[in-house]
Order: structure tokens, then C-alpha cells, then sequence
């Protein structure tokens, strides 16, 4: 990717250059709040840089919501009884309690349960709580997965395999050379409706592996909706990592 910046009264923005079989200039900002511009490689670079002034406001607007979560707040919880959690699109009140027994979170009745032999004991209970959104967010992405993939699989699409890493500058990436979608275990705090686009779209990228107008006309098929999706995971999931 090419690099650039543009200076806008008394704001700089920096942002990349991808040069793709696009029909239109598209811009996107990632939950790292690096702005990245896809374009055809016909597309002047003079009419790229008038574009992206032209979203100044819009890009200012977004980097500040993407502000508040770098780096992820993990460092800032307290992994206390009465602390709000997200998961599956919902925020849930923590209940730490001390067990002699096996040390388990769980779902239930409106709140995520902790119980740890030592309350007290700060790096247990987060690993403890990662540990469940880690399996949580595989059985839900797998779900998913078993639940889309017949949309693609009359295309002539493989079905490939579920893993999830915790990344902070995209949802989620389609691995060709190992038939994987890759995704990123925050998702599990998202509503499944937007869970579920990511997979899609990531599926969809197994047929099509750029952004191309065949991907966004597929896309448009299987999941008119999407943008809508997509702006819940930007503009509200996010600020709340």
C-alpha cells in the first residue's frame, strides 16, 4: 500500500493507498484508526486526495469514536462484582464469587458469573473470563458458519474452517492458501446479526478475493442489509471494547 497525507486547515490526515479492481474510490477506517483508501489504479491520485478532504469531517468523526478503545481497555478492568460486560450485543452485569470447586464463568439469568478460589486474584479472573469468551465466540462463529455456508456452497465454495485470534485492525480475514476465515474473538461481543455478516462476507471473499463489484453484487444478494450491520459494528460495538 502506498502511503499519503493530506493537510485540511489545521488537520493532517494520514491514510494508505490500495489499488484494486474497484469501480468505486472507497474509503474505510480501522479499529486501529488507520484510514485506507481502496481505488482502481486509473483513479488519479489528485482525485483521491480531494476525495479524502472531501470526507475530512467524516474521518474525524470516526477516528474519535475509535479513540476511546486503544489499546483495548482490558488494562482498565477490575474484574469486580457489578462491572458491565459485553457479549453477544448486550451488556451484562459481572458476579464474582469464591468457589472451592471447579473455577467456571457462565451465563445466567442476566448476568456472567465468575467464580474463582481466589477473588482477590486480578490476572486469574481476566484469564479466566478470556477463556470464556474465547470458547464462546468458537461455538458461536461455528454456528454461524454451519448456518451461511449453503448460500456459497452452490457457487462451488469449499467450506473452510473456523479460528479465532484477537486482532485489532479488522473483524475478520479469509485464508485461502489454508481454507480458514480467521476471526477476531472481540466479535463475540456483537450482536449474532452482525456476527453473521462478518462470516458472509468473509465467505463471500472465497469466491471473490478483493472487494471487486462481483463481491459487493453477491454481498447485495445474500445480505441486503449488510451496511446497516456493518455500521452497528462500527459505531456502536467498537467504542464499547
Amino acid at each position: 500500500m502506498e502511503k499519503h497525507s493530506i493537510q485540511n486547515g489545521n488537520q493532517t490526515i494520514e491514510f494508505s493507498v490500495e489499488r484494486k479492481n474497484v469501480k468505486n474510490v472507497n474509503l474505510n477506517i480501522k479499529p486501529d484508526m488507520t484510514v485506507e483508501v481502496t481505488a482502481h489504479e486509473q483513479v488519479p491520485l489528485n482525485f483521491i486526495y480531494d476525495f479524502v478532504k472531501g470526507k475530512s469531517s467524516w474521518i474525524s468523526k470516526h477516528v474519535k469514536k475509535f479513540e476511546t478503545v486503544q489499546p483495548f481497555k482490558q488494562s482498565e478492568r477490575e474484574y469486580v462484582s457489578g462491572e458491565a460486560f459485553r457479549y453477544l450485543g448486550k451488556q451484562y452485569r459481572l458476579r464474582v464469587q469464591e468457589t472451592d470447586e471447579k473455577e467456571l464463568v457462565k451465563y445466567f439469568r442476566g448476568f456472567i458469573y465468575l467464580y474463582a478460589k481466589d477473588p482477590d486474584n486480578y490476572k486469574r479472573k481476566a484469564n479466566l473470563l478470556e477463556e470464556w469468551y474465547r470458547e464462546k465466540a468458537f461455538i458461536t462463529f461455528q454456528n454461524s458458519l454451519d448456518k451461511h455456508y449453503p448460500l456459497l456452497q452452490k457457487y462451488g465454495v469449499e467450506k473452510p474452517s473456523i479460528d479465532i485470534r484477537t486482532m485489532k485492525a479488522r473483524w475478520g480475514s479469509a485464508l485461502l492458501d489454508s481454507n480458514t476465515i480467521l476471526l477476531n474473538t472481540e466479535l463475540i461481543k456483537a450482536p449474532r446479526h452482525c456476527i453473521d455478516y462478518v462470516v458472509v462476507h468473509e465467505l463471500i471473499h472465497f469466491k471473490y478475493n478483493d472487494h471487486s463489484e462481483g463481491f459487493y453484487k453477491m454481498l447485495y444478494s445474500l445480505m441486503p442489509d449488510w451496511e446497516k450491520r456493518k455500521a452497528i459494528l462500527d459505531d456502536e460495538v467498537v467504542k464499547d471494547l
